[in-house]
């Protein structure tokens, strides 16, 4: 299945029916008088977050949505039938665009939810409605509503828990490999991850979900390489996983390059807590990790852990520290219990 997270949609609710204008002719009835019904509502266009999805590929085959037109009503004070609804099923932390692609309708951030995208018109009212003392033969009916048309933009951001950052070849997509079913492709060239991929790790009976999007270089905020496309992915992580390529001659400035462009883009990303990890170590001596190590320490001011993916040396430590800023979270977001007392 191909990755799509961004993409552009056509919606139109559906018009209302149009009233009927009727006259009641029954054989031995004397006054019969205006029966004219009301036209049927148009129906409506609607979003809901599904389970089963993580792309948005359904939407590069067919961009155009609408609604069912409300049936006009007729003699015998009959209303026309209603316009069948539509909804547009969409992965869950979809964000839905207004055309300008800056706007925010709606972000479906929980499964089940929905919204409703464009209202169906009015079905027009029948002759029946406008009869009065001195007009009890009215000859007219409203026509029905139009429906609502516009262009919306659908933009896809994963929900993980961890998101995975660092240049190119830092080893991300193998920590993925090593710690999940998840099955990335893996190369000893950069860029081997094109798309993000998602990850179910667990460790000390606790799963959560991790997120790896292509690495970044120098100069991704303004285009360069697959530049910062993916970063919307690992906006609503509750922690990100730095990885820092521990064979690289280039350690300090690796890691700078990842925070200067993580602060370029913004959206709170570099306040989000941070893992640092110095990566590939089995292809150091003792003597080069604690060097490194101390020297990637004092530029970060924080602590380092030491990581093998390929090994799996020092997994299972980078993984408790990552649950235990998942854990962090969800209790500052838990809702505050109750301990009021109540005779």
């Amino acid at each position: 299945m191909k990755f799509l997270d961004l993409c552009k949609v056509y919606i139109r609710s559906g018009q209302g029916g149009k009233g009927c204008t009727s006259f009641r002719r029954e054989k031995f009835i004397e006054y019969g008088g205006p029966d004219g019904g009301d036209g049927g509502r148009g129906g409506d266009v609607w979003a809901e977050a599904v389970d089963g999805l993580n792309t948005l590929i359904d939407f590069r085959y067919q961009q155009h949505f609408f609604a069912g037109n409300g049936v006009p009503g007729m003699g015998r004070q009959r209303t026309g039938a209603d316009g069948d609804d539509i909804v547009l099923r969409v992965p869950v932390g979809t964000e839905i665009l207004d055309e300008d692609e800056e706007t925010v309708i709606a972000d479906l951030t929980e499964l089940g939810q929905r919204v409703l995208l464009a209202k169906g018109g009015n079905g027009g009212w029948g002759n029946l409605h406008f009869k009065t003392s001195t007009n009890q033969a009215p000859r007219r009916a409203n026509p029905g509503q139009p429906g609502i048309e516009r262009t919306i933009w659908l933009r896809l951001k994963l929900i993980a828990d961890v998101g995975l950052l660092g240049l190119p070849n830092a080893g991300k997509s193998t920590f993925l490999a090593a710690t999940s079913n998840a099955r990335p492709k893996i190369a000893d060239y950069p860029f081997t991850t094109l798309h993000p991929n998602l990850g179910v790790v667990g460790v000390d009976g606790k799963e959560f979900v991790v997120a790896d999007i292509p690495g970044l270089i120098e100069g991704a905020h303004e285009g360069r390489g697959l530049g910062d496309l993916f970063l919307g992915h690992v906006e609503r992580c509750a922690v990100l996983l730095h990885l820092v390529d521990g064979t690289s001659g280039t350690l300090l400035e690796d890691w700078q390059t990842i925070i200067t462009e993580i602060e370029a883009y913004g959206e709170g990303l570099a306040d989000k807590p941070r893992v640092t990890v110095l990566n590939k170590i089995d292809a150091l001596d003792d003597e080069e990790r604690a060097f490194l190590k101390e020297e990637l320490e004092a530029t970060t001011g924080g602590k380092v852990m030491l990581m093998s993916g390929a090994a799996g040396e020092g997994v299972t430590e980078v993984l408790r520290a990552l649950r235990a800023h998942i854990d962090d979270k969800r209790l500052r977001e838990a809702p505050e219990e109750d301990t009021t007392w109540r005779p």
